[in-house]
């Protein structure tokens, strides 16, 4: 049964909500959770859909996984008895492919599907390849299939052409049992590979350099059990400072490392946001018209692209003219013609939006594109003027831990109700009414 959200614009946030685990990061953890023969405990665990289609998947080759509960997983490698990973729906997610580095750094083989996710742009996988061959794989794609094995994996110093999040931690997970030394140059530095790579040495790795654009790693030759604590999420966190922000409300957003946010609330500053920091929480506050700005998406320390819908929103009901340019991925101005529906002025030339700030947004049908785009057609809702129904919402449910009851519990009128349900939609506008 597909749902969709409907949302009765026009209220302020206020109140308090706390940020769930890193999805990005707890994708990368689970994998290298199977690479010892140890029970790993693993908790702070987002539940959204993306990571139990991954936990499924680890559970599908043999390895013992036991959920705790909700945000708690235990798992057991040591009963693995397949390191071939090939079924609809792992297909569906962008992290599969972590799976590939993890099983060839512990069994020295491995074979998984070619990976889905988002539909945001290209996503080539030859820096994870060139890393796996470096260390002495043999990788070839067939029957998308990736296949690939080794004899034994050495150490190597691996110089990626492109900083890709993805490949750093493959190369990683691959490495951290290779034999003798690897160096690998020009990674990325987001914080979910600092927590993988932290959790890695919680079982024993010997990892450092994490954070920075050169990773050192000493292989080792096994790792033992850990208990291990996922990082907050930077864009979920990021998503509801926008939301905060364009509903002209104050919301403060708890377990969150302020660091991690700098990027984002620097730009919610300069257009005239209020933004606190604390220990491990963010106030963010509006009143009156925002500003404009202009905006460059980067690997980090720089603004994150998965933040870049939810900002153009905010942007475009703020004063005078502001650009968003897209230096990551070639497709992720989708739901530009969405918010258009609702009153945006927005003009895409290339990888550029120019964004012409309007008075207000009025609700609509509109439909979401992707995870990231779909949070931010929410938050359009959240400040339109009447009703708005946002379809396709299985793609926000990949990253968003009970997004429409955060939002409600800060005072938004939302309801997720099954498709075309004229009479929940009616029920919704009595309530609401």
């Amino acid at each position: 049964m597909e749902n969709q959200y409907i949302i009765k614009g026009g209220t302020p946030l206020y109140g308090e909500v706390t940020i769930s685990g890193a999805k990005n990061a707890a994708l990368g953890i689970l994998a290298a959770a199977i690479m010892t023969d140890e029970t790993v405990t693993i908790d702070n665990l987002p539940d959204v859909r993306d990571i139990n289609v991954l936990l499924d998947a680890i559970e599908g080759i043999g390895a013992t996984v036991h959920r705790i509960d909700s945000h708690t997983v235990e798992i057991n490698g040591s009963t693995i008895n397949d390191v071939s990973i090939d079924y609809d729906s792992i297909r569906k997610i962008r992290a599969s492919y972590y799976l590939l580095g993890a099983l060839l750094g512990k069994y020295s083989k491995a074979q998984v599907a070619l990976p889905g996710g988002c539909d945001i742009g290209s996503r080539p996988i030859d820096q994870h390849l060139k890393g796996f061959r470096a260390l002495g794989a043999t990788v070839n794609i067939e029957y998308g299939m990736i296949n690939t094995h080794a004899d034994k994996l050495v150490g190597s110093h691996i110089f990626l052409d492109v900083v890709s999040v993805g490949a750093t931690i493959n190369i990683m997970l691959a490495a951290c049992m290779a034999e003798g030394r690897t160096v690998i140059e020009n990674v990325a530095k987001e914080p979910h590979i600092v927590d993988v790579a932290n959790f890695l040495n919680s079982m024993g790795a010997d990892i450092k350099g994490a954070g920075t654009d050169k990773i050192r790693i000493r292989g080792v030759e096994r790792l033992h059990a850990s208990e291990y604590s996922i990082i907050p999420d930077q864009i979920e966190a990021g998503t509801f400072m926008a939301a905060a922000a364009a509903t002209k409300g104050s919301v403060l957003i708890k377990n969150v490392i302020p660091k991690h946010l700098e990027a984002i609330s620097v730009k919610l500053v300069e257009i005239g946001a209020t933004v606190e920091e604390f220990d491990d929480s963010v106030r963010v506050s509006a009143n009156g018209r925002l500003r404009h700005t202009q905006i460059k998406t980067l690997p980090y320390p720089g603004f994150p692209t998965d933040m870049q819908p939810q900002i153009a929103t905010l942007l475009a009901l703020s004063e005078g003219t502001s650009t968003i340019t897209e230096s990551i991925f070639e497709n992720r101005f989708k739901y530009v013609d969405e918010l258009a529906r609702m009153g945006a002025s927005i003009k895409v030339e290339g990888n550029v939006a120019i964004i012409e700030g309007v008075e207000e947004f009025t609700g609509a049908t509109i439909s979401a594109p992707d995870l990231r785009a779909g949070a931010a057609l929410v938050v359009a809702g959240l400040v339109a003027d009447g009703y708005t129904t946002v379809d396709s919402i299985q793609y926000i449910e990949r990253g968003y831990e009970c997004f429409e009851k955060k939002l409600r519990e800060l005072g938004a009128s939302i309801e997720k109700i099954p498709i075309d349900d004229e009479r929940a939609v009616q029920k919704f506008k009595l309530k609401v009414g």
